[in-house]
Order: structure tokens, then sequence, then C-alpha cells
């Protein structure tokens, strides 16, 4: 076994010959290595605070940074594991002039050299959960004098993307998204149009049947319930699809009938109060796959799913509720009662007040919501006293995820640039 390897005050404020890491991001050195020992087969750090992490041989010759490893051009890996002549192991660790790690490893006789903020930031010796969220899910209820998360995006369409500007509503926005799976943006223009020029901000906007940009308002001949007046009970929208599209934006043009409010509900507190209250109607509700089927004139889309969908840990990943885009229940003959009665107990959670935010949509309002997580509803509305103008758009949730890294990201850059760590 190596001996531990110990900084210099030195190693602990140099950073001008710290070794790129696998990846863009930035990743700063919030504590300093002590030192650190190795076996053929484990690396040993010993931090500053008194973490000590542990990595294998085999996942450190992986995640190098070198170019052996990955393309420095897209950094992108470009190793295969298996054509090295022997299992990957460490002859020597030791701390260099920069505070950097550096390894020798066999069978290849090749130094590599690992960023200390890196290491520290992937130690999965001491992550309790590495597959948490990126931002803590925060399920809420509704009732009277409740309102989405707003923010003043006046003036939003004239800011340069990608600027620290943008980034002042972008941050905000997309924790309220990832958070609480709702945010209302306020002020945006109401001309057509203005709906893309924001929603791209996020991310791509996703094509459907009803185009990338669709209109809901009353119209003739309408191919779906929302293009009429007619009241609109919670559902998730589109869950006919393999993957139903993961955010929705609906941005208001114009807004002057008599009625229309629209109506949120958090779908993940809906599904945890029935886990609580009827334990095992929520198991049911894992488990029956139904079918959701929208059969128009010229599309046909079916596909079969849980309505309640759990992760490996248990926890909610999505819902599919839509009782209008609900087929004819194909499963088992003997579970069929079972499973109706577990839908008939969620439809009584959905009609209670305690889950309801309403709110009136406001021309210039751009409301964003998770849209395989919030069920969305509306009011019906007096078609001749007014007008009722919404744009909307569906985008996925990687798109928000995504955002949220590069923007984090861009903020430690400037962080470290300020310390003269970058």
């Amino acid at each position: 076994m190596n001996q531990p390897q110990h900084t210099s005050e030195h190693q602990q404020s140099a950073s001008v010959d710290l070794p790129r890491t696998p990846d863009y991001d930035a990743w700063p050195i919030e504590v300093p290595i002590a030192s650190v020992a190795s076996t053929p087969r484990v690396l040993t750090v010993n931090w500053q605070d008194g973490r000590v992490s542990r990595y294998h041989s085999v996942w450190l010759r992986e995640n190098a940074a070198d170019d052996s490893t990955i393309n420095p051009a897209t950094r992108e890996r470009i190793l295969d594991l298996s054509s090295l002549d022997a299992w990957p192991e460490i002859a020597q660790a030791t701390l260099d002039t920069s505070g950097a790690v550096e390894l020798l490893m066999t069978p290849e006789q090749r130094s590599l050299r690992f960023h200390p903020g890196w290491l520290r930031a992937h130690d999965y010796d001491n992550t309790e959960d590495p597959l948490a969220p990126l931002v803590p899910v925060e399920t809420w209820l509704g009732g009277q004098d409740k309102e989405p998360v707003t923010l003043d995006a006046g003036g939003w369409t004239t800011t340069q993307a990608d600027s620290p500007e943008e980034e002042t509503i972008l941050a905000p926005a997309l924790d309220a998204l990832l958070r609480h799976g709702l945010v209302r943006l306020r002020g945006l223009p109401t001309e057509p149009g203005t709906l893309e020029n924001i929603a791209e901000r996020f991310g791509p906007l996703r094509a459907t049947n009803f185009g990338t940009l669709f209109n809901v308002r009353a119209k003739p001949d309408p191919d779906s319930n929302a293009y009429t007046s007619i009241a609109l009970p919670p559902h998730v929208d589109l869950p006919t699809r393999e993957y139903h599209p993961g955010l929705q934006f609906l941005h208001c043009l114009e807004n002057s009938v008599a009625g229309g409010q629209a109506v949120m509900l958090d779908g993940f507190a809906v599904a945890e109060a029935l886990r609580e209250e009827d334990p095992e109607a929520f198991a049911t509700l894992t488990r029956v796959h139904w079918r959701y089927a929208n059969t128009a004139k010229t599309t046909d889309y079916v596909w079969h799913s849980p309505m309640i969908v759990l992760d490996e840990q248990q926890q909610l990943l999505e819902v599919r509720i839509a009782d209008f885009l609900r087929g004819p229940l194909m499963t088992d003959f003997d579970q069929v009662e079972e499973a109706y009665r577990a839908l008939m107990a969620l439809q009584q959670r959905l009609r209670e007040p305690r889950f309801a935010l309403r709110f009136t949509y406001a021309p210039g309002d751009l409301v964003i919501f998770d849209n395989r997580r919030l069920l969305h509803a509306r009011d019906a509305f007096e078609g001749d006293s007014g007008h009722r103008w919404l744009q909307g758009c569906y985008l996925e949730r990687d798109e928000v995820r995504s955002r949220y890294r590069i923007v984090q990201r861009r903020r430690r850059e400037r962080e470290l640039a300020e310390a003269g760590q970058a």
C-alpha cells in the first residue's frame, strides 16, 4: 500500500496547473485534499475537513480526462475498458503541486491526473442517494388565496440569451419548475410568437399532432375538448403517448370571457394523499395498466401504462390521469373491480377543494408546468361573453434539467473567476 501523500501550503493554494475534467463543468475546490493513499484497486483520499473518500481503480481509469480516455474536443469517452491488457490498477498515487491527484496506472504505465474539486463532487463513497433530484421536490396543496410562484418577465424578450440578465429570471423559474412543477411569468408581450421566443430559452420545442405551437380557443369542428368552451376535468396532456410531454407552456394572448378560470392540482400531492389514506387503491393504480387512447379522425394514438408510476426507490415519477382519454380497460378479469374501485378513490380526491389552485389568466401571463406531474383543468366559460386565446407548446423535462445545470455551471464559472481559480 502506498503511504499517504500530504499537501503543502503551496499545493493548497495553487490552481493554475489544475488538470482538466472529463466534462465542461466548473468544479470549485471548496475543500483541499490533505493526503492520499492507495492499494492496487482503491484510491483513498483524506480531505482537510476530515472526510475520507474511496475510489475504485477501474472507475478512475474510465473517468480520466486525458486524450486516451476522452475526445478533448467533445469530452465524450473513447476508451474501451475491455481493450486493456489487464484490469486497471494503481501503481502509485501522489499529490502534485497544484493539489491534484496523480496516479500511475498499470498495465499501461500511464500517468493520470484528477481535479480535486471534480473528485469531491463525484464522491460516490459518501453519497446517500446518487439519483437524488437536482432540486428537492416539494408537493403543495391549493385552496383560497393561493397563487403560483410568479415572476416578473417584462422585458425578457429584449434580454440577450445566455446573459447574466436572462439568468435573473431563468434561474428562479427553473428552480420553481423542478421544485413545485409550476411557475407563472407575468408581463410578457401579447403578440403571437412571443411564446416561441421564451420557450426556446428553455430548450427545443416538441411537435405533436397539434403542431409545434397550438392555439387554445373555441373553434368550429374541434378535434379536442380544449378547443371548446366547456369545462375540462383535471388531466395531463397526451397520456396516449409512450412518453407524454414533460412540460407545457400556456401563454395568454387574450382573455375577456366570463368564467374559464384555470385550475391546477399537484398530482404528486394527490397521489401521496391516496398512498396515505387508501394504500390498497394506491398500490392498484401503480400496478394495473390502463389503456389511453386518442382516436381522432386522422390520428390513432394508444398506450398502456399505470396511472401512477414510481421509480426504483418507490418515489413518484409521473402520473397519467385523463378520464376523457382512457379507452376500455384491458386487464386480468379478477383485477377489473379492484381497478375501478381504486380509480374512483382517486377521482373523489381530484374533486376535493384542498388540492385545487385556481387563478385567472391575464393577458401577458405565461404559465409553465410539469405535464407528467401536474393536472390542469378549466372552468366552463361563456363563449359569447368575450374572447379567450391561449397559445401553447410542449417541451421535455430534460430541457429544464439541462438548462438548470448550465445556469449553475455559469454561476460557478463566475465565482471561480472572481476567486482566481478559473
